[in-house]
């Protein structure tokens, strides 16, 4: 029964998550709401940040993650019915953290300092406890993601993976030999949302404010190009062009009375573009089980789309809940489970790195 500590502190959200024997016992995300007001995030505030946050997290995950093995009977501390106090609480963690048979962190990508933070912070503890360490790489978590919860897909399965940085399409052979069979040349899909929605006057973060007002508004009402990229791979730098020069022609009051059909044309360009490209992957690769991972996965037109491909060409679709869409521990928790059983361990000398290939 292999039990994972995992940390992700790859951009803004400190968190961290405990596996046990593939289920995931916690889950606790800290989120950054400074940025609000530079439009985006800001590398040095979001390094403090997780300096500041990473203690408390881990710590929160770790107790959470002992009530969960006192409840299934791994361990026999107190009673939970009466409450659990302060000393039970150490009790908990402690005990825990003593139990855990490796620890997982989020290697690469993301921003520097703030992947030195949670590299660090898990080489210090893995060196402590004379434990083993597991580097994960964050795409590959997102899409393991889809391994958490009894409702898994079949290997192999094909992955659409959209985030605010990376846009791919990954065939899952194993849960540790992942092939990318597309990928964006420029920008990812979620960087067009939130570049976008800027252009609309909208505050960051835009992309979910955009679904938001897409689901009151006509999604043909406005036309923008499409970018026609060959095979699998995508482009979104031609779809923020399309938008930015139709703006440029249009008053404030235009835009703001129109804001819910732009919001609707805009996502739909998007969704339809990713939905295209999976459609021809399905045809390409024959695989009926396919998955849906990163940041935008949690945008509704994209799951509803998403669905609806499945249905259109009879494969069974995968999304993982919310909570597993956006950066989180339990994705790198899970993947560190996999790449656990497959003896998969990195020492003491492994560093971050910003940019990573598979």
């Amino acid at each position: 029964m292999p039990i994972i500590l995992a940390i992700e502190s790859s951009c803004d959200e400190t968190s961290a998550s405990v596996c046990i024997d593939g289920i995931i016992a916690s889950n606790v995300i800290a989120t950054q709401s400074i940025h609000e007001k530079y439009g985006g995030v800001v590398p040095e505030l979001a390094s403090r940040a997780h300096v500041e946050n990473i203690v408390p997290v881990v710590e929160q995950a770790l107790e959470e993650s002992g009530e969960w093995l006192v409840v299934n009977g791994k361990l026999g501390i107190g009673n939970l019915e009466s409450g659990i106090g302060e000393q039970q609480n150490l009790n908990l963690k402690s005990q825990t953290l003593n139990f855990i048979d490796a620890i997982a962190f989020t290697q690469a990508p993301g921003l520097m300092g703030s992947l030195l933070v949670g590299t660090q912070f898990a080489k210090s503890l893995a060196l402590a406890l004379d434990k083993p360490l597991i580097g994960v790489h964050h795409m590959q978590a997102h899409v393991l993601a889809n391994l958490i919860g009894d409702d898994k897909p079949n290997f192999p399965f094909l992955c659409l993976t959209v985030s605010g940085g990376h846009t791919q399409i990954v065939i899952a052979h194993t849960p540790t030999n992942l092939e990318i069979i597309g990928q964006t040349i420029d920008d990812a899909a979620g960087e067009a949302f939130d570049k976008t929605a800027k252009l609309l006057g909208l505050p960051y973060p835009g992309g979910p404010l955009i679904d938001k007002y897409a689901k009151l508004g006509n999604p043909l009402a406005f036309k923008f190009a499409e970018p026609q990229i060959s095979e699998l791979n995508f482009s979104f730098s031609g779809l923020k062009t399309s938008v930015l020069y139709f703006l440029q022609k249009q008053t404030v009051e235009f835009i703001q009375e129109n804001l819910n059909d732009l919001c609707a044309s805009i996502q739909h360009t998007i969704c339809n573009t990713l939905i295209k490209k999976m459609k021809k992957a399905i045809a390409q690769t024959g695989i009926k089980e396919i998955c849906l991972a990163g940041g935008v996965s949690a945008n509704s037109g994209l799951r509803n789309a998403f669905e609806s491909l499945g249905k259109e060409l009879n494969c069974k679709t995968f999304i993982p809940q919310f909570e597993y869409c956006t950066d989180n521990a339990a994705m790198i928790a899970i993947t560190g489970y996999y790449k656990y059983l497959a003896s998969e361990f990195v020492d003491l000398s492994a560093n971050p790195s910003a940019r990573a290939e598979w």
